[in-house]
């Protein structure tokens, strides 16, 4: 009952609005210079250096609105377009009418309005620590000290670590505005990578660790947001759906299900209850779900939804998280030895000699979130026939140049040339090496959104056969265009999906928890409508 109460009274509190002058009292102007440089750098803004506090501050104010209170400011279409339909807002006139007008729209329907932002950046510590999981927030208090009474539930811990920030950052001499690397010193790269993934925010091929920690904080406020969203959202559908439960709804049903409807919600009934008491606990605790009670913070409910409800909460079918893993784990299994090796390779991981087919399995799904190499050998795997041979005409290698001069040199020959000239361009380094990244840099970025567009059936066959992939006999080319695309992207990314679910896998993940409490409701509720028959409407 505490999960589903806890769930139920989502309380978001409301952020203080600033006045007119807010502009003189940014939240940058009381920031430490070695916090302006790296916001600026977490953003990719250049700035001179050296440079004095007012150089950087006249930066930052150039940009702030861009990248603090409206960040969508900087979206492409693509991202504007996505962001309106999980709005469920048209976008097809406005998309005719060009960028601008879309940016319009998401105005109008974004998460908070400029006041509240420019609030919400005076005092991080209210809302940066709310996207962690409860495991990373138990090693930071772990790590520093803090004690958390039991039971160590995410509010608490959540509530203690809140309240220890600022005194955590004195003692280490660090700063706490817009907190620096220290703040993610229990995080893995794994862990690093796997915040990205999870809040739709596809990490780029890199292992620097500096870099990921710096893409989680510049998109820590929009996950915030977003969850906060999401978690409303759910709150609302959830609780419409608990209303249902009035009190002609309530009179119409029977001893037996309003006995099922209690044990079903972990409502304890006193042994002798008579039906009237029995209508009494439902409307009792009815009121508490509603919000009549409210004892948690929003940001615990999903927390609980995930950690606490345990057993139940992981049978759900729909549970996002869990089916991504498990999309992956199958992935993972039909692929074949060569095609794990390479994943690991392309990570760095090292494979122990003579490893069997499922010790390789294990090991690619234990690093589902590792980040790969910003280029390797395989990053060419599935450039397209031009762009092999392009690099190979300018790789400086003689032996690549005489294959991708021939006109009868396959793909994949092409392939084994270019990942021939770049393993040997990586060991010589300098000019050839820097040449090398600078055209894959190139190729993987204009081939984004056309990446197996061009290949022919043979070559699109021979792709999958690499991974172990079987084609049936009948497979269209987009069938196989398909497959071939979604095998790349569980090779280059893990368990995410890129861009295209930027939006999808936090609100699938919300969904999850929401569906989950749906269900545990279900019973009761359906056995009311079908009893009192005046209910029309589905949960």
């Amino acid at each position: 009952m505490r999960l589903l109460s806890t769930v139920f009274s989502l309380a978001l509190a409301a952020d203080a609005v600033v006045g007119s002058s807010w502009f003189s009292k940014a939240a940058y102007n009381k920031w430490h210079e070695t916090e302006l440089e790296r916001w600026l750098s977490d953003n990719d803004i250049p700035y001179p250096t050296p440079a004095d506090r007012k150089d950087l501050e006249n930066l930052i104010q150039k940009n702030w609105d861009s990248y603090a209170v409206a960040p969508y400011k900087n979206w492409d279409s693509d991202k504007l377009t996505a962001y309106l339909q999980t709005k469920g807002i048209e976008t097809k006139e406005s998309a005719k009418s060009g960028k601008d007008s879309l940016i319009s729209q998401v105005q109008n329907s974004w998460y908070e309005t400029e006041d509240k932002a420019q609030t919400a950046w005076t005092s991080v510590s209210d809302w940066f620590l709310d996207t962690w999981t409860e495991s990373s927030l138990k090693a930071f208090a772990d790590k520093h000290g803090i004690p958390v009474p039991q039971p160590r539930t995410r509010d608490t811990i959540l509530q203690k670590v809140r309240s220890n920030y600022e005194t955590v950052a004195k003692k280490a001499g660090e700063t706490a505005s817009y907190p620096g690397d220290w703040l993610y010193d229990t995080w893995s790269e794994s862990d690093l990578k796997e915040w990205l993934d999870t809040h739709g925010f596809p990490a780029p091929q890199i292992t620097d660790r500096n870099k990921l920690i710096s893409l989680v904080r510049r998109n820590s406020r929009t996950a915030y947001l977003r969850l906060q969203d999401q978690k409303a959202t759910a709150s609302a559908s959830a609780s419409a759906a608990y209303a249902t439960l009035t009190d002609k709804l309530i009179d119409a049903w029977g001893e037996s299900q309003l006995k099922e409807f209690c044990d079903k919600n972990g409502i304890n009934v006193p042994q002798g209850s008579k039906v009237n008491e029995l209508r009494a606990l439902v409307r009792k605790n009815r009121a508490q779900i509603l919000g009549d009670n409210v004892s948690a913070s929003a940001a615990s409910a999903f927390g609980a939804a995930t950690s606490k409800a345990g057993n139940q909460y992981a049978k759900a079918t729909d549970d996002a998280t869990l089916a991504a893993q498990d999309a992956f784990d199958k992935v993972v299994n039909s692929w074949s030895e060569t095609r794990l090796k390479a994943y690991l390779d392309a990570r760095g991981v090292p494979v122990p000699q003579g490893s069997k087919t499922a010790e390789l399995q294990a090991l690619v799904r234990r690093n589902a979130h590792k980040a790969a190499h910003p280029y390797s050998a395989w990053t060419w795997d599935d450039l397209s026939y031009d762009n092999l041979k392009k690099y190979l005409a300018s790789s400086g290698n003689a032996a690549a140049k005489k294959v991708g001069d021939s006109s009868s040199a396959t793909r994949d020959e092409l392939v084994e040339a270019a990942q021939s000239a770049y393993s040997s361009a990586s060991s010589a380094g300098g000019g050839s090496y820097a040449s090398a990244t600078s055209y894959l840099a190139q190729a993987t970025e204009s081939a984004k959104k056309s990446t197996f567009d061009t290949w022919s059936e043979s070559e699109l066959k021979a792709y999958l056969d690499s991974y172990g992939i079987p084609v049936h006999q009948g497979s269209t080319i987009n069938e196989l265009k398909a497959e071939a695309r979604k095998q790349s992207t569980y090779f280059k990314y893990g368990t995410t999906n890129p861009a295209s679910t930027a939006f999808a896998k936090l609100g699938d993940n919300v969904k999850g928890a929401y569906q989950w409490v749906v269900g545990q409701l279900g019973a009761g509720s359906e056995a009311a409508k079908k009893k009192a028959g005046d209910v029309k409407e589905e949960l």
